[in-house]
């Protein structure tokens, strides 16, 4: 490497180095000399209690004043679910926060009340069904969910009652998607990194275009989330959410 410099040096007035630094965000890397030997600075920006607090006030003042003009919307959905099936209007499940801390995380329901019971007797008949919630942790054609739910659902209006979760400061509006707790030993290492945030209600995954991607992958774009975090990338997903939401394009869009 250094050879290789040094031979280009002579050419050329200014040489690139990529180092092998496969992983780390570039957006937060910054050269540095250390008494003549070159270092590389990786900074964190969502360890910076400023950032949170910056971060925390606006999902504050973005869910007050969104949860004003989506209160209708609230009302007509809840009345919606209510009148296709009995049963609750809204779900509930435990997903890992913040240091791994555990939390009801609300959403509208999407599926017949006993799902869970339907999902394991799916897997157990259905090879190819479980060979793709192995893959994917979701069916593409799952027979626990409503004809509201698919509306719901392509829509990603049923994630709108976690604004209560954001509200009691479990969620952030934007972040990595909130984990299943039998989800932990698929992330791997990368959820030391991943639980470092709260979860969000939309997220770079949900917004990347991409409704295929595997579950290793979604880990891969969330960790890269966290390691290049700023306040204009989560503007840049809220808006995109908001598109997607308008044009019905749901998850993933």
């Amino acid at each position: 490497m250094t050879g290789l410099a040094n031979l280009a040096g002579v050419h050329f007035r200014s040489v690139v180095i990529i180092p092998d630094l496969a992983g780390v965000g570039a957006s937060a890397v910054t050269a540095r000399n250390l008494g003549g030997n070159l270092g590389v600075e990786m900074r964190h920006n969502l360890l910076d209690p400023w950032v949170r607090r910056t971060k925390r006030a606006l999902d504050l003042c973005a869910t007050v004043a969104g949860g004003i003009f989506v209160l209708p919307l609230l009302l007509a959905l809840c009345l919606l679910v209510r009148l296709e099936s009995r049963g609750p209007v809204f779900y509930s499940a435990m997903r890992m926060g913040r240091d791994n801390k555990l939390f009801a995380c609300v959403k509208f329901r999407t599926m017949v009340p006993d799902a869970e019971a339907v999902l394991q007797r799916l897997l157990e008949e259905d090879e190819e069904a479980r060979e793709e919630y192995s893959k994917y942790h979701k069916l593409r054609d799952d027979p626990r969910v409503t004809r509201v739910g698919r509306f719901l659902r392509k829509t990603s209006l049923d994630e709108l009652p976690q604004i209560w979760n954001v509200l009691r400061g479990e969620m952030s509006l934007v972040g990595p998607r909130p984990y299943l707790p039998r989800e932990s030993s698929g992330i791997g290492r990368t959820q030391g990194e991943i639980l470092r945030v709260y979860p969000g209600i939309t997220g770079p995954w949900q917004t990347s275009g991409r409704n295929d991607t595997s579950f290793a992958d979604r880990v891969q774009i969330d960790g890269h989330y966290v390691r290049n975090w700023s306040i204009w990338w989560d503007l840049i997903i809220l808006a995109r959410t908001v598109r997607c939401v308008l044009f019905s394009r749901g998850a993933a869009c």
